[in-house]
């Protein structure tokens, strides 16, 4: 039964935010004892930040098991995260993140939520990544229902403005309603509340007025008012305002919340090229999911942000496809039109990559070896001519998912102070402190995994403070 917040009687453990994050941490502290609540600034439909759009998520584990189709080390999980961030990562922070994480799979399983069996396919992700039965808010709601059973009292529509300091001791929050705004006190809070990807007006201090060309793949409501609160307060902020995780995603999409279904699977298959018919990067350089989250930040890089991906009909079916269908030609220079690029100016393009392209053995399963030579910039896997129509294109632009600038952590989630040290009774989990592991870069999965692992020991120290 949904229990509403009380805000005459203080709680042990305040978490802001309704995603996976504030969700483990409120669930472990709850279980640890303490008396707590949670404040979601979206309405009940809309709860859940990103985690309403999420599949799966990545956790080291020594064996294959009933939803995981083979072992995937701690090792292997550093070595790819190190990858993808380019060694920017907090190293000690991110080992502790996925030892830990090989108890995270049993853990949520235990507060309600289920996996289905590995996949196969084109995202190569069956042995590294558990997927949730009935994908990201059956998952979310399996936590609320636990939540909910175990005590938890939430409130909705509740926007935390700003908070009482004692030093660098938390007191209470400000809390907005689209009634009135009104004090919470508690004994420590969990700062859960996602990035400010929602707010162009702080991506544009960062990104410049390209920004407005950015559609957000998820909420609306993530705005990033508690994280400038925060640092107003003295946390220390850790992290690149640029830096997030920014896919390619369908232009047709909406500004907001467009989700997963939106984002695009086929880049490896074909060519991108911008609104000038010019290729602008190698669309083969590794496995998709350790790569797709480059490609925003590429399309941000071009002239209108907006670029298009070019395949023909061989190719059509090797993917998941979008919510929105292909454009269609049935030949290069009528696909172009229907683009509105110029017609001779892609048929050169394609010409030259179709030269470069090398006799090879094509396995979209694999690193394949099939490679462009002499071509600027070369295709290094999964390179086929372009050559069978009908021809195929989709129009991207930069899909922002979170914004990686937060606060920063230790080992228990304890967010640090400016001055140095920790603050007294603040931990931090999920989006708002994700820049500690992802300096940049982004591999599948990681997000949950940083949102469940941190939110879990936030929620267990936040209780033992608050109990002590």
């Amino acid at each position: 039964m949904e229990m509403p917040v009380n805000f005459d009687h203080p709680y042990d453990v305040l978490v802001v935010g309704g995603g996976n994050a504030a969700l483990c941490a409120a669930i472990a502290a709850r279980r640890a004892g303490a008396r707590v609540a949670i404040l979601e600034k979206a309405p009940r439909f809309y709860r859940g930040g990103n985690t309403r759009h999420t599949r799966n998520m990545r956790c080291a584990h020594d064996t294959a098991t009933e939803t995981l189709s083979g072992p995937y080390t701690e090792e292997e999980f550093f070595d790819d995260l190190m990858r993808v961030t380019q060694g920017q990562t907090n190293q000690p922070l991110a080992r502790m993140m996925i030892r830990k994480s090989k108890d995270m799979l049993n853990w949520i399983t235990e507060q309600g939520v289920r996996f289905q069996p590995s996949l196969g396919g084109t995202l190569s992700l069956g042995r590294t990544n558990s997927f949730f039965l009935g994908g990201g808010r059956s998952m979310l709601n399996a936590l609320y229902r636990t939540a909910e059973k175990l005590g938890v009292h939430i409130t909705y529509e509740a926007e935390v403005t700003d908070i009482e300091m004692d030093g660098s001791r938390f007191v209470a929050a400000q809390v907005k309603t689209p009634d009135v705004t009104r004090r919470l006190a508690a004994r420590s809070l969990v700062a859960a509340a996602g990035g400010f990807e929602a707010n162009i007006e702080w991506l544009k201090e960062g990104w410049g007025d390209i920004a407005d060309n950015f559609l957000i793949r998820g909420t609306p409501y993530n705005r990033g008012t508690l994280l400038r609160t925060l640092i107003a307060k003295g946390m220390k902020q850790i992290g690149d305002p640029t830096q997030c995780h920014a896919v390619a995603i369908d232009a047709r999409a909406p500004k907001f919340d467009g989700g997963i279904i939106t984002r695009l699977d086929c880049v490896v298959f074909g060519i991108v090229v911008n609104n000038r018919c010019e290729r602008f990067y190698d669309e083969g350089e590794d496995i998709w999911p350790k790569r797709y989250a480059i490609w925003g930040r590429l399309v941000a890089s071009q002239p209108d942000q907006i670029a298009y991906i070019i395949f023909d009909a061989p190719s059509l079916e090797l993917f998941m496809p979008s919510l929105f269908p292909p454009v269609t030609g049935g030949t290069i220079e009528e696909l172009a039109a229907k683009l509105q690029l110029d017609p001779a100016a892609l048929r050169t393009t394609v010409e030259t990559f179709n030269a470069a392209v090398q006799p090879g053995e094509f396995n979209d399963k694999i690193l394949d070896g099939c490679h462009t030579e002499g071509l600027t910039p070369p295709k290094t896997n999964w390179a086929r001519q372009i050559r069978t129509g009908p021809f195929y294109a989709y129009p991207v632009r930069p899909g922002i998912t979170f914004t990686y600038l937060g606060v920063e952590v230790d080992e228990e989630a304890r967010v640090q102070l400016a001055t140095g040290g920790a603050a007294e009774n603040i931990w931090a989990a999920g989006e708002i402190m994700a820049g500690n592991v992802l300096g940049r870069g982004y591999a599948a999965g990681i997000g949950m995994t940083i949102g469940s692992v941190f939110g879990r020991l936030a929620g267990e120290g936040a209780s033992h403070y608050a109990n002590r």
